[in-house]
C-alpha cells in the first residue's frame, strides 16, 4: 500500500499562474502558512501568454483617462453582463497593483518623461495597457516568482527554513478537493515523477488554475488551461456559473501548419492594425450592435482619425474625473 504523506497548512493554493501566486504571496503576507501546488514547473502558466499589457487607468499617456472611463469600458466591453461591483473594483484599483508590480521588481516599458508606458488596446477608449514590449506576461511571472523567494529567503532568516511559511509544490496534480462535513478541509494530489501521495490539510482552499480553452483544437491558450479547477470544483459540490464564457482570442498565426493558433498579440491592432477578410474588407463595421453604434466610428477614415488624434475627433462623452485618484508624486 503506498504511503499517504500528510501535511497541515493554513492556506493552500492550487495553481502557480499570476492569481494562484498572487493569492498565495497575499496569505503569507497576512500571516497564514500557505501552499502552492501546480501541475508544471514553477513559471510555466497560462499567464505568460498574455503579451499585450495590463489595464489600468493611471493617465500617464492622455490625461483624460479615469478610472471611470475605464469602469464604463469594462461594462460595455461585457455587453452589461458583467458582475458590476467587480468590475468597479478592477477599474479602481488595477493601478495600485501596476504601481505594486514595479516596486517589486517588474520592469515596465517608460515615457520619455520616465512614467510606465502605456497603450491602445481593444475595447478601451484611452491608452491604458502598462506594458513590457510584447511579454507583459512573462514579465508579470518573473516578478511574482521573485516576491515569493524573497518571502522565503525572510522566513529563513527567521526560522531557519525556506519553506516554513511558503512552499511550492511542483509538478504535482490535485485530484480531489477534501470536505469534512460540508467543508473544506484539504486537497489530494500526486506527485507526477514519483507518484508519492499528498494530503494537504487546510480550512482555506484557493482554486486559481485558470480556465478550460485547451477544449478547442485551434486556440491560443497553452497546453495547462485543461478545466482542473472547474472540475475539482464541481467535484467538491461547488456551483459552476456563466460556464457559456470562454474567453478567445480573435487574430491568431493560420499558417504554417505548425504554429496555427498562436496568438496574434493585440497590440497590433492597438498600435493601428486592422481586421480585413479574404476580400480585403474591414468586416468588423458589419458587427457592430445598435446599441453601441452611436459610440464607434462609422467609416474606415473615422476611425483612422480616432486613431490618429482621438481627443479631437467623435468620442463618447468622457466620465468626470472629479474622484479621480491624485497622480503620484514621482514617475511611475
Amino acid at each position: 500500500m503506498s504511503v499517504v504523506e500528510r501535511q497541515e497548512w493554513d492556506v493552500v493554493v492550487v495553481g502557480a499562474g499570476g492569481a494562484g501566486l498572487r493569492a498565495a504571496i497575499e496569505a503569507r503576507e497576512r500571516g497564514a502558512r500557505t501552499a502552492v501546488i501546480c501541475k508544471s514547473l514553477f513559471g510555466k502558466a497560462h499567464t505568460v501568454m498574455a503579451e499585450g499589457g495590463i489595464a489600468a487607468a493611471m493617465a500617464n499617456v492622455n490625461e483624460h483617462d479615469n478610472w471611470q472611463v475605464h469602469f464604463r469600458d469594462t461594462l460595455r466591453g461585457g455587453k452589461f453582463l458583467n458582475q458590476w461591483r467587480m468590475s468597479e473594483l478592477h477599474a479602481k484599483e488595477a493601478p495600485d497593483r501596476v504601481w505594486e508590480l514595479e516596486t517589486w521588481g517588474a520592469l515596465f516599458d517608460r515615457t520619455k518623461d520616465g512614467r510606465i508606458s502605456q497603450r491602445n488596446f481593444g475595447g478601451h477608449e484611452y491608452p491604458r495597457l502598462a506594458h513590457v514590449g510584447d511579454r507583459t506576461g512573462l514579465e508579470l511571472i518573473r516578478t511574482l516568482q521573485q516576491k515569493i523567494v524573497s518571502l522565503q529567503q525572510e522566513d529563513h532568516k527567521e526560522t531557519g527554513d525556506y519553506e516554513s511559511r511558503l512552499k511550492v509544490y511542483q509538478e504535482c496534480t490535485v485530484t480531489r478537493v477534501l470536505k469534512d462535513g460540508s467543508r473544506v478541509s484539504g486537497v489530494f494530489a500526486y506527485e507526477r515523477e514519483t507518484g508519492r501521495f499528498l494530503v494537504l490539510e487546510a480550512p482555506s482552499v484557493v482554486i486559481a488554475t485558470g480556465g478550460i480553452g485547451k477544449s478547442f483544437k485551434v486556440t491560443s491558450n497553452s497546453w495547462e488551461y485543461t478545466g482542473d479547477g472547474h472540475a475539482l470544483a464541481l467535484l467538491a459540490g461547488a456551483p459552476l456559473l456563466n460556464m457559456e464564457f470562454v474567453q478567445f482570442h480573435p487574430t491568431g498565426m493560420v499558417w504554417p501548419p505548425s504554429v496555427k493558433g498562436i496568438l496574434v498579440t493585440e497590440s497590433v491592432r492597438g498600435d493601428g492594425g486592422v481586421l480585413r477578410n479574404s476580400e480585403g474588407k474591414r468586416f468588423m463595421f458589419d458587427y457592430i450592435p445598435d446599441v453601441f453604434k452611436e459610440k464607434y466610428a462609422e467609416s474606415e477614415e473615422e476611425g483612422d482619425r480616432w486613431y490618429e488624434d482621438p481627443d479631437t475627433n467623435r468620442r463618447p462623452p468622457n466620465c468626470s474625473p472629479a474622484t479621480r485618484s491624485p497622480a503620484p508624486s514621482t514617475p511611475r
